[in-house]
């Protein structure tokens, strides 16, 4: 199998603050991958720096052999780099089929001109993106909801309607950023199969995820972040029973008995 994603000797500073520091790893094609550690340990600014809402202090990123240092976030999204946000970003007064085409506007060749004159070209295009905004509400587990305001749906759709929005950028390598946040065990289980629904399109998935259930339960192959450097990575099993990945989460003075805690 081979690497969708290489990321090279990485690294974020803020002033003297070392966000992420020389964190190298790869993501096979067509994987589920989770990225995992304790609060602030830099989850949230790689997957930044990996679509361009930060440039790396130093380091490189390639994504399908091509290196995307210096890109914008619209560009890497073009690339096939989609992503959702640990906090919803939803248009709370758009409706769920508007939020998802919004998603898919990046791929719109009407331009400004044809959205003002409105001609044939310019409404055939708005169809079709709206044809495949309703695809992929029936994907996610929406069908029937494409007309609801985003506001008005319950906390866990919010949560599908993200990742349907996400999909509709026609991502190659889709990163979710802890996708399970606030979800009840029933919407967490749903929420599993999803993302393997998703793999089997041939996407590939990379997540942040605080669920160890979930992270263990789904993923192939896990990194470990802390205070921004990479600890450990490997399958489930070898995460589950990593004594450096225990003391990050836990301390060096607390004793686990029950390693699946981690």
């Amino acid at each position: 199998m081979s690497s969708i994603l290489e990321v090279r000797d990485l690294s974020r500073h803020f002033g003297g603050l070392k966000a992420v520091e020389g964190v190298s790893l790869h993501i096979e094609q067509g994987s589920i991958s989770a990225l995992i550690g304790p609060n602030g340990a830099g989850k949230t600014t790689f997957f930044n720096c990996l679509t361009g809402i930060y440039q790396p202090t130093a380091g490189n990123v390639v994504f399908q052999g091509e290196d995307t240092g210096g890109l914008k976030p619209h560009q890497v999204t073009r690339k096939g780099i989609g992503r959702t946000f640990q906090n919803i970003r939803l248009f709370a007064e758009m409706t769920a089929l508007e939020n998802v085409m919004v998603g898919g506007d990046g791929w719109s060749k009407s331009g400004i001109i044809g959205a003002l004159l409105r001609d044939r070209k310019t409404l055939e295009e708005e169809r079709g993106l709206a044809s495949f905004g309703w695809e992929l509400l029936d994907f996610v587990g929406l069908s029937g909801k494409e007309e609801i305001w985003a506001r008005e749906l319950p906390y866990g759709d919010q949560r599908r309607l993200e990742i349907a929005r996400a999909l509709a950028t026609k991502p190659r390598l889709l990163l979710l950023d802890e996708p399970a946040a606030g979800m009840n065990p029933v919407e967490t289980d749903s929420l599993m199969e999803l993302i393997r629904k998703i793999r089997k399109e041939g996407i590939t998935v990379l997540l942040i995820e605080h669920d160890m259930k979930l992270v263990m339960g789904i993923s192939e192959r896990i990194f470990v972040l802390d205070h921004g450097v990479k600890i450990a990575e490997g399958a489930p099993a070898e995460i589950r029973e990593n004594l450096q990945v225990i003391e990050a989460y836990l301390g060096k003075e607390t004793c686990l008995t029950d390693s699946q805690q981690v």
